[in-house]
């Protein structure tokens, strides 16, 4: 019964012996032991019989939760997973799927994928798949159920927007996440490049892109990593290549053994040397963008714009373990040129309630780029404008954190089969104004401003000091002046609802690409972007040329 035993043994033997002290040896061997004879008293005393290998999983996610959200342990049954995260492949119907008041929805079937080529469409509610109900399933169980080998096929029983129900048959296919789900000039001489991940394949993406878009005329570029959450250090390395000269360091690893310190440099003369960059980054940007962003900035190659990142600074390698497993293990921090780690997040030092505490501001410390600018590290990377992103109404969020603009273009579709392109179609006033009634005579949509939800909290405030009747008159008055309207606030808030109502509607007939295209007339973060390139002053004052 050395099931247990074997596993972690294998862990503690990816250690190098001669690197640990004879009594940090013993300390290893002595718990691997007694998770061992736990395992094994389990085996033959629990009075009923084991999941071995649930058990066993359970055991080994419990130990590396203490550790970080980054290493992992990839179970023979679950390598679809690592394979999309390495490759951008997976097995499966090529569908982006949410949870939505406790129902699983496809909310955009991939374009030319087997859901897409199959009937499915954005709206479809997930009711059963191969017979087995869905019914308070999580979105990630439902993503597995979805998954499968390739040409293998699954039944998908839904529900549409007019309550009609349908069983659809679809063949799975080996699915590949574009690297680049959109390329093309936002203006006559800007060419625009959108990653979503550092896949195998994502320097080839970029470059090949860029180079399409450089020859119909490129002169300034915008490389767009905003909800990027990373990938493979060494295709970040290759695409910073495309824009700084050979020799140059992008990124430096140190880790606890000396032999993850390492150094890792350009190797070839850039496609594009002097094509001013610009860089878009948001909250969501991480790890290999961080990569990106952060070398690009230290070398004052591009100006970065939009939202400070995520702030992940480590560095994992994935090992083959027995029987078809993998485990993904943090082995390092990478540093930018400037000698900054961009980690934000100390999951070795937590708070009271398990969750990672943010690096000390008394410890952030202050770095300097190839032109003498300021950076800092502790703190993901900081855009160089000081630009955030367009704040929402308070009304506008709840749309679109509610599903409200996502339900109200399930039922705009319906008899559509066309709208004009993506570049010129437009909401018009009439159907903004049905939007608006529709939703009023929603019974279920509740809105209430922030002011009336602290007014509230005021309120409990007072009547638990029953001091409330006292006061109860100036409550009411109040109440009244900040009461939101919102038939009113529907029209305040317009021009940020309509554009996003536009960009559904857009993706639901032109996919990604079309919503990408749509958005660059509404798009901040690409408007600032277009000011600073064409203003080449400014561009080289920001990066202190």
């Amino acid at each position: 019964m050395k099931y247990l035993f074997n596993v972690f043994l294998l862990l503690a033997l990816l250690i190098p012996i001669e690197s640990l002290s004879q009594s940090r040896e013993f300390e290893i061997l002595k718990n691997l032991e007694l998770i061992d004879q736990v395992h094994e008293h389990l085996e033959l005393y629990f009075v009923d019989e084991p999941q071995t290998g649930k058990i066993s999983k359970v055991a080994i996610d419990a130990m590396l939760k203490e550790l970080d959200p980054y290493t992992v342990f990839y179970h023979e049954s679950n390598m679809e997973d690592y394979r999309l995260m390495t490759t951008g492949e997976y097995g499966g119907i090529g569908a982006l799927i949410r949870s939505i008041k406790g129902d699983t929805y496809i909310v955009e079937p991939y374009e030319n994928q087997p859901a897409h080529l199959s009937g499915l469409k954005a709206g479809d509610k997930i009711l059963s798949i191969d017979g087995k109900s869905m019914e308070g399933k999580s979105s990630k169980e439902v993503s597995t159920a979805l998954k499968g080998p390739r040409r293998s096929q699954t039944s998908i029983k839904i529900e549409r927007v007019n309550s009609e129900v349908e069983v659809i048959d679809v063949t799975r296919e080996q699915i590949k996440i574009p690297d680049v789900p959109y390329a093309g000039m936002v203006d006559k001489n800007v060419g625009y490049v959108k990653l979503s991940s550092f896949s195998q394949t994502a320097f080839q993406s970029v470059q090949s892109e860029f180079q399409a878009l450089h020859d119909k005329g490129m002169e300034f570029a915008i490389l767009d990593l905003r909800n990027n959450g990373g990938g493979l250090l060494f295709e970040a390395v290759r695409i910073v290549n495309l824009f700084v000269p050979k020799g140059e360091l992008v990124v430096s690893t140190r880790g606890r053994l000396e032999k993850e310190n390492r150094e890792f440099m350009t190797k070839e003369p850039p496609l594009f040397p002097d094509v001013p960059l610009v860089v878009l980054i948001n909250e969501n940007s991480a790890s290999a963008s961080e990569i990106v962003a952060g070398s690009l900035q230290d070398l004052d190659r591009a100006v970065i714009v939009g939202q400070q990142s995520f702030g992940k600074g480590l560095v994992q390698r994935t090992y083959d373990l027995k029987y078809g497993s993998k485990l993904k293990v943090t082995i390092s921090k990478y540093y930018t040129p400037s000698g900054r780690c961009v980690q934000r997040l100390e999951y070795y030092d937590r708070n009271l309630n398990d969750t990672p505490s943010e690096i000390s501001d008394s410890l952030i410390q202050t770095f300097k780029t190839a032109n003498g600018r300021d950076v800092i590290d502790g703190r993901g990377i900081v855009p160089d404008t000081g630009f955030q992103t367009k704040m929402y109404s308070e009304l506008t969020t709840l749309l679109v954190m509610e599903d409200v603009i996502f339900n109200y273009v399930n039922q705009y579709v319906q008899n559509r089969d066309s709208i004009a392109s993506p570049e010129n179609y437009k909401l018009s006033a009439e159907e903004y104004d049905t939007f608006i009634t529709d939703l009023i005579d929603k019974p279920d949509f509740s809105y209430t401003t922030i002011l009336e939800k602290k007014l509230s909290e005021i309120k409990e405030f007072f009547k638990e000091e029953d001091s409330f009747d006292e006061i109860s008159e100036e409550f009411s008055i109040i109440e009244k002046k900040i009461k939101g309207d919102l038939n009113k606030d529907l029209i305040r808030y317009k021009d940020e609802i309509i554009p996003l109502i536009e960009n559904e509607i857009v993706s639901r007939y032109y996919f990604q690409k079309g919503k990408a295209i749509h958005s660059f007339s509404f798009d901040p973060s690409i408007q600032q972007s277009l000011q600073i390139l064409k203003d080449l002053e400014k561009y080289n004052k920001i990066l202190n040329k």
